[in-house]
């Protein structure tokens, strides 16, 4: 997996730029679809391009952050195919990926260091689908 789709509200733009950076860094091709400052602006308004891009498969994964992840994660989980999860530990997000197929991850900005964001981040990338039984249980979330 080499491209990224990522996108936040003003409450984790300082956030989403940081990792950003850590993606670019590692070679990832990254597509950042806004908020571009700590300007008011809505969550949606972000997560609907980062959804609809991996949706259909121009990337591979998204990243999402804004104040809770919560917003964020409810908006892109409204996409067909988008399996988002909110993640505020590293386990968390190796869960979320082994055992959910996660596509989308959502973080906390106003909970989590930065620190603690490239470590979940980290846990996000290095672990895939472990199938299985739990291909079952992801084969019964579509609608």
């Amino acid at each position: 997996m080499d491209k990224i789709a990522i996108g936040a509200d003003h409450a984790g733009y300082e956030l989403k730029e940081l990792l950003k950076r850590v993606l670019e860094k590692q070679g990832y091709v990254v597509k950042d679809f806004g908020t571009h400052s700590s300007e008011p602006a809505d969550y949606a308004d972000f997560a609907h391009p980062v959804s609809m891009a991996v949706e259909k498969k121009d990337f591979d994964l998204g990243i999402l952050v804004c104040g809770s992840a919560n917003g964020v994660a409810i908006t892109a989980n409204k996409h067909q195919g988008i399996r988002a999860a909110v993640c505020w530990t590293e386990e968390l997000a190796a869960l979320a990926r082994q055992h959910n197929d996660a596509n989308v991850l959502c973080v906390p900005a106003r909970f989590v260091s930065n620190e603690l964001a490239e470590k979940i981040l980290d846990q996000f990338l290095h672990n895939s689908f472990e199938g299985g039984r739990h291909a079952r249980r992801v084969g019964k979330i579509s609608c």
